[in-house]
């Protein structure tokens, strides 16, 4: 199977939901279908702060890679973050993965953004060695820290 990647549209809506659905399920994401859609929809209708791309034949794919796109003084530019990168169980393990991301970085980089980055959980070594082959490093000084700016500062 070949890891054919293409730019989703409001056409892919349903595909993507269904998809992002069963990767929120997968990794224990309690997020409601409302949710879902309210970040998803204007990805899919051309918000220039991040694309979402379709992995496999566009009618019937077997995963998405979603990424996020922002400044960076430090990186020179543009940066990226692949926000969410799922394939289905059925077909991992045969380097679809590691195909869409050998064609999709080097476009990001044609298209000028400079820099990459994900999370990865700790633990899944597994996907550490994916993304390692990829050229994604580990940076050993930085950890990733959240807010959610819904809840008030604390004093």
């Amino acid at each position: 199977m070949s890891a054919q990647i293409h730019l989703a549209g409001p056409d892919d809506a349903d595909r993507v939901l269904s998809m992002v659905a069963r990767f929120h399920e997968e990794f224990g994401l309690d997020l409601s279908d409302e949710h879902r859609a309210s970040a998803v929809l204007p990805l899919l209708e051309g918000n220039p702060l991040g694309a979402i791309y379709l992995i496999g034949p566009r009618r019937a794919p077997v995963g998405y890679i979603c990424v996020c796109f922002g400044w960076a003084i430090e990186m020179g530019g543009i940066d990226g973050f692949i926000d969410e990168f799922w394939i289905r169980p059925s077909v991992r393990g045969r380097g679809i993965g590691a195909e869409a991301l050998h064609k999709l970085l080097p476009a990001l980089a044609a298209a000028g953004v400079r820099f990459m980055h994900m999370e990865v959980d700790r633990d899944d070594e597994k996907a550490q060695r994916l993304y390692r082959r990829s050229g994604f490093e580990l940076r050993e000084r930085y950890v990733l820290m959240s807010k959610d700016l819904s809840k008030p500062l604390k004093a």
